[in-house]
């Protein structure tokens, strides 16, 4: 892993998305790019159209002049915004200990621009949610659907408060987007050293013999790359049974693909993926 690619839009979920982005960076010697996009919305003023019949001509032009003055205050306003976010970015990375460090700021919006920086990047960071995390808590981020279905990278979604990454779970369940997270795992062998690692398949029985199968040439393809690991085969509704897990073995970190076998996949995050994202308060890296 090369390059992370951190997506901020300065809200409260900011400095999650940081100090996660800071952790991967370290343990991959990777470098990081700060992304915030300055919403061109934010930079336009309504148009005043021909008032000069119903309010008067000279009205008009300083009705057109008084917006255009506006337009660019908010556009000054709009950058100073921006300058103090990345400051603020910048700030928090450096006191991680990181020093590779981009940061960038382009004009429009973050689902069109998106790709451009994305290509050059080999994991995604963005928050659960963005500038209005204070309401409709139980929501997640309108460009996280949009961005983890398009996105060819791992995407890493971040909770608001940071908690340090002691024990990970992979949710295995011997789909093709599973077999790249294992796959990643072991390609990144050296970052997940220190880390305790847990398998977690979710089977419709216990006695599901191929699951089981699936389960433990798993673990064999980490243990071949040098890394140890827990596993479990447990029946159950998924979205429960890895809820459930997290909590009762304070995972720090989910790893599992973005959809399941049945999913239609370049239209929406998979169900059960979308319900984990809103309950658990770990971050969740997702593959598609």
């Amino acid at each position: 892993m090369k390059t992370i690619l951190l997506c901020s839009d300065g809200s409260a979920f900011a400095e999650g998305i940081y100090r996660y982005g800071a952790w991967f960076a370290q343990k991959f010697q990777a470098q990081t790019k700060v992304l915030y996009v300055t919403d061109i919305r934010s930079q336009k003023v309504v148009s005043t159209g021909n008032f000069s019949g119903s309010i008067g001509l000279g009205a008009s032009d300083q009705l057109l002049n008084d917006l255009v003055n506006l337009e660019h205050e908010k556009a000054k306003l709009n950058n100073q915004r921006a300058r103090l976010i990345l400051q603020n970015a910048d700030q928090i990375l450096k006191a991680e200990g990181l020093s590779d460090i981009e940061l960038l700021n382009p004009t429009g919006f973050l689902v069109d621009c998106f790709h451009d920086f994305e290509a050059d990047a080999d994991m995604v960071v963005l928050g659960k949610r963005g500038e209005a995390a204070d309401f409709a808590s139980g929501h997640l981020g309108a460009n996280i659907d949009r961005i983890v279905r398009s996105s060819t990278k791992p995407c890493l979604v971040t909770p608001q408060k940071f908690m340090p990454i002691e024990r990970l779970l992979l949710a295995y369940d011997g789909s093709p987007t599973s077999k790249r997270v294992l796959n990643f795992m072991v390609d990144s062998a050296a970052g997940f050293k220190d880390v305790e690692i847990h398998l977690l398949t979710v089977a419709k029985s216990d006695s599901d013999t191929v699951k089981s199968q699936e389960l433990a040439a798993a673990q064999t393809t980490l243990q071949q790359a040098g890394l140890s690991s827990t596993t479990q085969l447990i029946s159950g509704d998924p979205e429960k049974v890895i809820g459930n897990y997290i909590e009762q073995h304070q995972i720090s970190l989910l790893l599992m693909g973005a959809y399941g076998h049945n999913r239609i996949r370049h239209l929406v995050i998979g169900s059960t993926t979308v319900q984990l994202l809103r309950s658990v308060q770990v971050p969740v890296l997702l593959f598609r």
